[in-house]
């Protein structure tokens, strides 16, 4: 708070919008709204949705209030869009033009406004109601005859976005195609703003860094220095979670418990198992739900993924089941217990890798996350599976 006071309002916006949403909550609560605004008035649209959403309703229209005109009608209809959308991501500072216009006559009112937004790469072309008609590249306005019109050298099959495509789907757009901006229309192709490439590597950030963090069990929005209580509970569910399915392989082990008596090398060895059958399912799992991320994986091609990571799992399963069954034969003098553990091994890797797959796929289906509760699932199946596929061998052969 000392560091903050001390900042200047004409980069406290740049700041707001960069802070985590812990951090931004605690300084905004101390703000008058004039202070707010007067930090607002430096940012985009899509930005500043980001820091009124985080202010009681009352305080909002204080805010809206007190900032520009022209920044509170684009806030306006960005906050029509749900959050994680197109129409969330896009600004309006789209510089739109006639087609019928001639281009020296474009370069004129170029030079009359002054300036160019960031990123702009072309100009939007629309008709009388606004409709977009395509775009212009900036290098017809230096390379091509300023007498010709616009429509002679408009780009006419674009690609464009509509307000609720989700920003994830804008992502993969902007990656397949190399964007640098990309035109946003409502529902009847009326041209209402733009997205640039500066949005897209935020909305990719986010997603590394959420997909990242849900794999421990994190709230992706988490701030490295959250109080420490709301820390607590955000971690507590999936410490519970955790603890469920540990006690569960903890009950499979159990029930061999007079096989453990006997041979003591089975305790030894049995975190093997599943520790094989864990990292052979986590790289299953990693590559469907990247697969799932950008858009690789459909109906057509799934059963194709799955009979691929079964060869692969049986080819490593052979390899490494013999690797470590000749370690355990070795180290305990007894090729019952090798040949058990070359079993489990691979009857787990094979289990492991059909679940990286099917894992994902099922969540999907029904909804859910796979990054957020994938690992917890596919931990489970292979600790059961590797437990129970070992000590059963050994109980059925060894005794």
């Amino acid at each position: 708070r000392t560091l903050w006071e001390q900042i200047t309002g004409e980069l406290q916006g740049e700041i707001l919008i960069e802070l985590g949403d812990d951090a931004r909550a605690s300084i905004l609560s101390e703000m008058a709204p004039s202070e707010i605004a007067e930090a607002a008035n430096e940012l985009e649209a899509d930005e500043l949705a980001d820091i009124v959403e985080q202010l009681p309703t009352t305080q909002q229209e204080s805010v809206l209030a007190e900032v520009s005109p022209q920044l509170r009608d684009s806030l306006r209809v960005n906050l029509t869009y749900a959050e994680d959308s197109a129409g969330r991501l896009m600004s309006g500072d789209a510089i739109a033009i006639r087609s019928d216009m001639r281009l020296e006559a474009v370069a004129r009112f170029l030079r009359r406004q002054g300036y160019l937004p960031d990123h702009t790469d072309c100009l939007m072309v629309v008709d009388r109601e606004g409709a977009l008609l395509g775009r212009l590249p900036l290098e017809a306005l230096l390379l091509r005859d300023p007498h010709s019109t616009v429509d002679e050298w408009m780009e006419c099959d674009i690609d464009q976005v509509t307000g609720d495509m989700p920003e994830n789907e804008v992502a993969r757009l902007f990656e397949r195609h190399d964007l640098i901006s990309v035109p946003v229309v409502d529902d009847y192709g009326i041209l209402v703003g733009r997205i640039t490439v500066d949005d897209i590597v935020d909305v990719l950030r986010s997603e590394a860094d959420g997909a990242y963090m849900q794999r421990v069990g994190l709230d992706g929005e988490e701030d490295l220095f959250a109080p420490v209580w709301l820390s607590a509970r955000r971690r507590a569910t999936w410490l519970g979670i955790n603890l469920l399915t540990a006690i569960l392989a903890a009950w499979v082990i159990g029930q061999f418990q007079e096989t453990l008596e006997h041979l003591v090398a089975l305790a030894v060895l049995m975190p093997i198992v599943a520790s094989m059958g864990g990292i052979a399912g986590s790289q299953t799992l990693t590559l469907t739900i990247r697969g799932l991320a950008m858009g690789q994986l459909a109906e057509g091609n799934r059963g194709a993924l799955m009979s691929k990571e079964v060869c692969v799992s049986i080819l490593n399963g052979l390899l490494w089941a013999t690797a470590v069954a000749l370690v355990a034969v070795v180290w305990f003098r007894d090729w019952g217990i090798g040949g058990v553990i070359a079993l489990a091994v691979g009857a787990n890797m094979l289990c492991a890798s059909v679940a990286g797959v099917a894992i994902p796929l099922a969540l999907k289906r029904m909804g859910s996350d796979p990054a957020l509760s994938g690992a917890v699932v596919l931990t489970t199946v292979t600790d059961v599976v590797g437990f129970l596929s070992f000590l059963g061998l050994a109980t059925l052969l060894l005794t």
